[in-house]
């Protein structure tokens, strides 16, 4: 999906992805996993060979979703090491780096373009909504992640907010996306979000803890790398819950 006229554009667009510092490719994983539990609810007498037509086209649909969140998730990397002057993802040099804020931003706007354009090829209005609505988030979560008050940095439920809009939203919308197409019923897509919503709440929170115990070279990056730009209030909790214990004795 990503090919590009300008060969410097293509090659800048692909660098996250060729030398893998997108990471575990956890989301796209997660998607063809609940692709593989939700497959097309087709009635018993239909025959087989159309059976089989069906479920590859759906499973294909299914991929595509993977494909579009991923060049997303990958679109959000690029612009977040911009905005935080980044030198390195996932142990390899940020593409800012190599080629610039400017190049950097612009492969990012590549890959949004590119993934609207898998998005209408779906031709279903409720999926490019979900996407949508997941790309929205991503900006609502960086912009609350630049403009914290010393007060919400304390906030569990400001913290809890900002996560779900950074992380757990493209997650969720994705899975539920994933259900959509399958053409299950409104409770099966509202089950696959809340899944991917957890999930995606979790993963984070995991992520932020592994800033305070691992290692710059177990991350990929340096260790209170996140703690530098002021992103979570985990710390402020732990602290808090530490004084109230000693206190208590």
């Amino acid at each position: 999906m990503v090919v590009a006229e300008v060969p410097k554009l293509e090659s800048a667009a692909e660098y996250f992805f060729k030398v893998g510092a997108e990471g575990k490719r956890f989301r796209p994983t997660v998607l063809l996993l609940m692709a593989s539990a939700l497959k097309f609810p087709i009635p018993e007498s239909t025959d087989v060979g159309v059976f089989s037509i069906l479920a590859s086209k759906l499973r294909t649909r299914q991929q595509n979703i993977a494909e579009i969140t991923e060049m997303i998730h990958v679109a959000s990397l690029l612009h977040d090491d911009v905005l935080d002057d980044a030198d390195t993802r996932r142990g390899v040099t940020s593409l800012n780096c190599i080629m610039g804020n400017k190049l950097s931003v612009l492969a990012g706007d590549f890959l949004l373009s590119r993934a609207c354009v898998a998005l209408a090829a779906l031709g279903n209005t409720e999926v490019v909504s979900l996407m949508a609505t997941a790309v929205g988030h991503l900006v609502t979560g960086e912009t609350m992640q630049m403009s914290t008050s010393r007060e919400q940095r304390r906030s569990m439920e400001y913290y809890l907010q900002k996560t779900y809009y950074k992380t757990a939203s493209l997650i969720s919308n994705s899975c539920k996306a994933v259900a959509i197409l399958a053409g299950h019923t409104a409770e099966v897509s509202v089950l696959a979000y809340e899944y991917g919503r957890n999930l995606g709440l979790a993963f984070q929170l995991i992520d932020d803890v592994l800033d305070f115990t691992g290692t710059s070279a177990s991350l990929g990056k340096g260790s209170l790398s996140d703690i530098r730009h002021v992103i979570t209030a985990i710390l402020s909790f732990l602290l808090y819950f530490i004084y109230s214990i000693h206190h208590l004795k």
